[in-house]
């Protein structure tokens, strides 16, 4: 657990464009995000993309507009808030922004993470 927080931490939130940071793990367990949350995000790639696509997603009490959605990825905005999802073939890789972050950024970080993942953690 401390690896994967070193991990999110070092090149995720030292960015100053990511708020928050958890990594979901597809199969046997969940770190380190509540678990109604991470269900959420499963759910959202594997059943209900469409659905996200059309309506958005609630998130912490927050309803949040897809900007963008694919098999990949997920962008959702809330006014000056956002959160960002990325999915391996292992992991779901998620980060919200806020107020003063640059969006941009965090896509930026998350995607490279993700890619990351894809090559040395599947």
């Amino acid at each position: 657990m401390n690896q994967i927080q070193s991990l999110l931490n070092d090149c995720l939130i030292k960015t100053k464009h990511v708020e928050h940071a958890a990594i979901i793990k597809l199969k046997d367990e969940i770190v380190p995000c509540a678990v109604r949350y991470a269900l959420l995000l499963s759910s959202a790639f594997f059943k209900n993309l469409l659905h996200v696509r059309r309506e958005g997603l609630y998130f912490k009490e927050k309803h949040y507009k897809c900007v963008r959605a694919d098999e990949c990825s997920i962008y959702l905005k809330n006014e000056d808030r956002g959160l960002i999802a990325v999915k391996t073939d292992s992991y779901i890789l998620v980060a919200t922004y806020s107020e003063g972050m640059y969006p941009s950024v965090c896509v930026e970080a998350v995607e490279k993470l993700g890619n990351s993942f894809m090559c040395l953690y599947v």
